[in-house]
């Protein structure tokens, strides 16, 4: 059996995998592979499934599973899986870092000090203390970001179509319900066809004057162009994003937009994530293994 690792993960994976077969990084083998590891950068399209005659197995080392054609893997009996409770940690992280760094103005104030200008009185700081954090997905990522929000003593609020009580946010029936009550939003939701472009013009309108919006979880949940005019506007005072309508992204109308933090899909690059992802893509091959000699 041929394991092929399509992208990036922990450098200790390929021998740890060796238990099961041969293990290799040439993606040239890809006809020959039976499990398939790739994280966002590799797009398995019906094309690549088709030119992979012997895949079994896809595994998917993160969160969502956006980038595989799952309807036509299922046509074709492979099996998909990812690796999202891995992720939880690193991602949560980043999200609360941004929500830190927009209203404390991080990125302009080294800037700033770089270019030899001093500007104390200008770079005007906000608090975090006793406003309300808004969390748009409330799954593991999002529940984990509420507990640190907690910690900063913020009020929660949340929205996920289908989590209806939780012991870290206030649960919403509706996202307009926890856009208008929101000083900070952070998004969390996967895409699907509910979520593609869920964040534009009409939506941004929910927004309280003067919100911060983060965005950690797909790209092509927010329509550009719309926060773009959101934050010349003023309707958006910041705007922080992890993730790209492409990867990278290519000529995305957010470079021109004021009161920006921009990062490079970097939510799940910590050490111990991927020490984690490694971890159980090992389970998950094990147990599909184990399967397979019944």
């Amino acid at each position: 059996m041929l394991i092929l690792i399509s992208d990036a993960f922990d450098a200790t994976l390929p021998e740890k995998l060796t238990k099961y077969g041969e293990v290799t990084d040439d993606k040239t083998r890809q006809a020959e592979a039976e499990i398939i590891l790739v994280r966002s950068k590799t797009k398995v399209t019906k094309e690549y499934i088709d030119s992979s005659p012997k895949l079994k197995y896809i595994i998917r080392g993160g969160v969502g599973l956006d980038n595989i054609d799952l309807k036509y893997a299922q046509e074709k009996g492979i099996k998909v899986d990812n690796t999202a409770e891995a992720s939880t940690t690193a991602v949560a992280e980043l999200a609360f870092a941004l929500i830190i760094a927009l209203p404390n103005h991080i990125t302009q104030a080294d800037k700033s000090m770089r270019e030899g200008k001093w500007l104390k009185k200008e770079l005007k700081r906000t608090e975090l203390f006793g406003k309300t954090l808004g969390i748009l997905g409330m799954g593991r990522i999002g529940t984990a970001l509420a507990m640190r929000a907690q910690a900063f003593r913020m009020k929660v609020l949340a929205w996920h179509p289908d989590v209806f009580f939780s012991d870290f946010a206030e649960i919403r029936p509706t996202m307009k319900e926890v856009m208008e009550e929101s000083d900070y939003l952070s998004l969390h939701m996967p895409l699907i066809e509910s979520t593609k472009g869920i964040i534009n013009k009409k939506t941004l309108s929910y927004c309280k004057d003067g919100a911060y919006m983060v965005n950690t979880g797909r790209g092509p949940c927010v329509v550009e162009e719309d926060i773009v005019e959101a934050l010349k506007s003023g309707k958006l005072a910041g705007f922080a994003t992890d993730v790209w309508a492409s990867d990278p992204p290519q000529d995305s109308p957010l470079f021109d937009a004021p009161h920006t933090i921009f990062t490079p899909h970097i939510g799940a690059s910590t050490q111990e994530n991927m020490i984690r992802i490694g971890i159980v893509v090992d389970q998950l091959i094990d147990e599909y293994i184990k399967r397979k000699q019944k």
